[in-house]
């Protein structure tokens, strides 16, 4: 599932960025793949995306659907 839209990022993305260590929190993610850098609507989900992941949480996309 698309997380931003604006850059394209996925959910998938945005766990694999978790589990390999590269962000701990949203400016992290902000930085490795452009997460809520434009209109910022993702940012909320993209956090929670984030701290289930580093947790090992959300191993599907059902897991966790933001709104």
């Amino acid at each position: 599932m698309y997380v931003c839209l604006c850059k394209g990022v996925t959910c998938s993305q945005i766990r694999d960025c978790a589990r390999r260590g590269e962000a701990a929190s949203l400016r992290d993610l902000s930085r490795a793949l452009g997460v809520a850098t434009q209109c910022g609507k993702c940012g909320r989900c993209a956090r929670e995306l984030l701290e289930a992941a580093r947790a090992g949480e959300a191993e599907s996309g059902a897991a966790l659907q933001c709104a």
